[in-house]
């Protein structure tokens, strides 16, 4: 059976743009079908301090994958890509690229380290803008 997941991309060191759609292949090739991209949008850091500013998309991917897996496959592409460490808690930094995990069907998850749908996504308007740009 195909799941809908959403995620959201975020990139603000490097070539940002390039950063965004090398994520979005690894994505296709291993998380599932890239069905529809948000336009990618450039906004501030939100959460901390930087002179360097994002770029952030969404996507929408028809995968086979359980939540648990998607969020194992993105974690490596990040890890592959150059990340180095996630943020921990509140405490944020620049990254080369980040993808999180917004909603999985109509489904609700509460495990230790994923939690959806996103618990913050609503206060991101990087986030919320170009999801609905693509849920519409």
């Amino acid at each position: 059976m195909t799941h809908n997941l959403y995620l959201a991309l975020g990139s603000n060191l490097g070539q940002r743009h390039a950063n965004i759609m090398r994520a979005l292949e690894l994505i296709d090739q291993r998380v599932g079908s890239v069905y529809r991209v948000s336009s990618l949008i450039e906004t501030e850091p939100w959460g901390f301090d930087s002179p360097h500013r994002f770029v952030n998309a969404v996507c929408l991917v028809h995968t086979m994958l359980s939540p648990r897996l998607c969020l194992e496959e993105t974690q490596l592409i990040e890890r592959e890509m150059g990340r180095t460490r996630k943020s921990e808690g509140e405490v944020y930094a620049d990254r080369i690229i980040d993808i999180d995990l917004l909603m999985y069907d109509q489904l609700e998850v509460c495990e230790p380290g994923l939690v959806l749908p996103h618990p913050h996504m609503q206060e991101r308007d990087f986030v919320m803008r170009p999801l609905r740009e693509i849920m519409e």
